[in-house]
């Protein structure tokens, strides 16, 4: 059976690292297998969920070069999930619990209190017919619980046992979860709104994905899900959790996440195939270098490469490897965006400059050196005057640096720094950048000898 994943986003806000690490995974599973990328908008939420940030999920997945073969928006579906709740009523799988959130504050204190455990005791499994009724009269609303399977149900007693859930963590390995430990969780809130734990299950089964990655804070969340596709008599996925990430300094990334966005990567001229390869190889056994295309990761995709230990995010790490990816693209991968950058010089500039650049955009400062005007900065005025007496007619090839150097070495009886750093400074107005021998060409004999002798040019 081809793997079937989702990515399942909730529209509150943008994608960040630690999404698009889930969304990789997941989209490499499928990928690799021949399977399918669903992207799913887990968008119940009706007070922060927006169509804006919907879209910039969209934009983003787009944008990263993940293509999903299929959409599904929760808000659509809860006429299924009511109908799938009516069923679990029906089954005694779902019952009503009328206490406020302030009385189940209290209560979990006491509880604490006395040295119990704070889960909730099953009050609503305790109501007659005329409670509820009176509760109603009230003018409370019931919220619904799912009554875990940790007690025998004919029995008729309520007080929860150890019961473990089990599965083969494809990440993780064997793992275990006692739903006696847990309180029932709550599926359906007092207003009607079905809850995540509730729907995701409903969607996996209704949808048929093959297999769960996400990360390890759903665990516990796992076993209990897996009761409910249980009771909907429905086989549950494979499961697979990662890691989650810390920051460079050792600390949770949770907080730091929003400034963390693919939105502000991309603004930030970061090339996707670089936020992908570091989000892809992070934390695994395999070593974090830029790869060109999604199917080079594909190939590399092993779930049992990924390590359970926390992944270390570090943005400047992914800029490094940003540049290190932009020095290895040849120039037919990155024609068109220096076209619209208004650089014309093709492959041999490309060529000259790419080692010297950390995102595609630094490409225009270096096209203003070679093709613009700019101030020169003398160091020695005696030698650059000398030098532009030196320059030999054009044209000009990778030889001509060399050639001219060379003479005037012997004119001027300088070399090493004392030679090339004046003539550099001259020539670019920069300490630093690509070998003079592939950009003397590009600048052109006028433009040279007009800096050199301290003019603009």
């Amino acid at each position: 059976m081809k793997p079937f994943v989702r990515f399942a986003p909730s529209p509150t806000g943008r994608l960040h690292i630690g999404n698009i690490r889930t969304a990789i995974l997941n989209y490499l599973l499928a990928y690799k297998a021949g399977g399918t990328f669903l992207l799913r908008l887990d968008d119940t939420d009706r007070e922060r969920s927006t169509e804006a940030f919907a879209e910039g999920i969209r934009t983003d997945l787009r944008w990263l070069g993940l293509a999903w073969q299929r959409e599904e928006r929760q808000s659509t579906r809860l006429a299924r999930y009511g109908e799938v709740a009516e069923a679990l009523k029906a089954s005694g799988h779902l019952y009503a619990c009328y206490e406020s959130e302030e009385e189940l504050d209290r209560r979990r204190k006491r509880q604490l209190a006395r040295g119990l455990p704070p889960i909730y005791d099953r009050t609503g499994l305790r109501l007659s017919d005329l409670d509820r009724a009176k509760l109603a009269a009230e003018g409370r609303r019931p919220h619904w619980r799912f009554r875990l399977p940790n007690t025998d149900a004919a029995s008729g007693l309520l007080g929860p046992e150890p019961t473990i859930v089990s599965w083969n963590d494809l990440i993780r390995g064997d793992q275990t979860v006692d739903l006696g430990s847990l309180s029932d969780p709550v599926l359906i809130r007092e207003d009607g709104t079905p809850l995540y734990t509730f729907t995701s299950v409903v969607d996996d089964a209704d949808f048929g994905v093959t297999h769960i990655v996400r990360g390890e804070d759903h665990v516990t969340n796992s076993g209990v899900q897996i009761a409910i596709f249980e009771a909907l008599g429905a086989e549950p996925p494979a499961f697979a959790h990662h890691s989650l990430l810390i920051g460079a300094d050792g600390h949770a990334l949770s907080k730091r996440l929003g400034t963390l966005s693919i939105e502000t990567f991309r603004n930030d001229g970061l090339e996707p195939m670089a936020i992908l390869s570091h989000a892809a190889l992070l934390g695994t056994s395999d070593a974090i270098e830029p790869h060109r295309q999604i199917g080079e990761l594909a190939a590399l995709f092993d779930l049992g490469k990924i390590s359970t230990a926390p992944g270390r995010f570090d943005v400047e790490e992914l800029r490094t490897l940003n540049a290190k990816l932009l020095h290895r693209l040849p120039y037919e991968d990155v024609a068109a965006r220096l076209d619209a950058l208004a650089i014309t010089g093709g492959a041999p500039f490309w060529e000259a400059v790419r080692g010297n650049v950390t995102v595609l955009a630094d490409a225009r400062e270096w096209w203003t050196i070679v093709a613009g005007e700019i101030d020169p900065v003398i160091e020695n005025s005696d030698l650059t005057a000398r030098a532009a007496d030196l320059l030999p007619p054009e044209p000009w090839d990778g030889t001509t640096w060399s050639a001219f150097t060379s003479e005037a070495a012997k004119a001027t009886d300088l070399k090493g720094r004392a030679l090339f750093h004046p003539l550099r400074l001259a020539l670019t107005g920069r300490d630093a950048g690509p070998e003079l021998k592939a950009l003397l060409p590009l600048i052109g004999r006028p433009r040279a000898e007009a800096r050199l002798r301290g003019h603009r040019g």
